[in-house]
């Protein structure tokens, strides 16, 4: 028996709707841990069966007061509202939940400065770990549009390198982090266990659907375009410009972070394409 089936904690997680938030709820109560979750329109919350939901506002942190209530652990997200705007209201969360008894708290990095991140790095009050990782494998379902309707993927840069990560390891390592003794004051990039091109990626999920996929590369202007009749803002479309077009070391680099925290190997991209397979066929 581990540690944390041993002692069961009540843990809050906010941001528990998305992609990571998700997987973090999951993860807890696998480890037989109570979950709270916040959201703001709880009969809209699709979480798994055992979860308290309940509302509340990141950029109101005062109705977090009640659901701070007895727990013990909190995972925060650096953004609210809409468009991914940055939390402006850190330091009031962090008060909060020293008041409320909170011992440890884990922070899902944005992908640059924050606010919220910059206050918990400064308190000293809480255990906090910071959680880095690099492209969700989940990013591959953007492509489900043009699978189903023209069998191709349209993409720039196809020979960029990704050590892609499964979003059901970041909650592993989450959950680890919340429960567990020894990684207060820690940052840790969290990768999967190989390096992928974006060709490795639709054979992939070729594979796993059983049907090939065409793979064709765009001029950064027709990437540009594509963005844009997507939705995308341009300060959003200048980051993916940035970050597929010199990916940076740390999101090309292969480390060991998911087995050393939860004591298995990190999920393989096949494994994630297996499981999502039913996302790429046509219904």
């Amino acid at each position: 028996m581990t540690q944390t089936q041993a002692q069961a904690q009540k843990i809050l997680v906010t941001g528990a709707t998305g992609t990571v938030g998700h997987q973090v709820v999951v993860e807890l109560l696998a480890r037989g841990h109570a979950v709270r979750a916040l959201t703001r329109d709880p009969a809209k919350a699709d979480l798994p069966a055992g979860v308290e939901v309940v509302q509340g506002d990141l950029t109101e942190p005062d109705s977090l007061i009640p659901a701070l209530d007895g727990v013990t652990g909190l995972h925060l997200i650096t953004f609210g509202g809409p468009y991914f705007a940055p939390l402006e209201a850190g330091p009031r969360i962090l008060q909060l939940a020293r008041a409320a008894g909170v011992r440890r708290v884990t922070v899902l990095h944005g992908g640059g400065p924050s606010l919220l991140e910059d206050a918990v790095r400064a308190d000293d009050g809480v255990d906090w770990t910071v959680l880095m990782p690099v492209e969700f494998m989940a990013n591959a379902l953007e492509w489900t549009e043009g699978i189903l309707t023209s069998g191709e993927v349209r993409e720039p840069f196809v020979s960029r390198l990704s050590a892609m990560v499964h979003e059901g390891d970041i909650g592993a390592v989450a959950a680890v982090a919340l429960t567990e003794e020894g990684h207060g004051g820690q940052e840790y990039v969290i990768t999967g266990p190989e390096l992928l091109t974006v060709a490795d990626k639709v054979t992939t999920i070729a594979d796993a659907r059983g049907r090939e996929i065409s793979l064709v590369e765009l001029t950064e202007e027709q990437a540009v375009e594509q963005w844009r009749a997507a939705g995308h803002p341009e300060d959003v479309i200048g980051f993916l410009l940035e970050a597929y077009g010199n990916t940076p070391e740390v999101g090309r680099t292969v480390v060991d972070t998911v087995e050393k925290i939860t004591g298995r190997p990190a999920r393989t991209f096949g494994q994630w394409a297996a499981e999502h397979a039913g996302a790429f066929k046509a219904q």
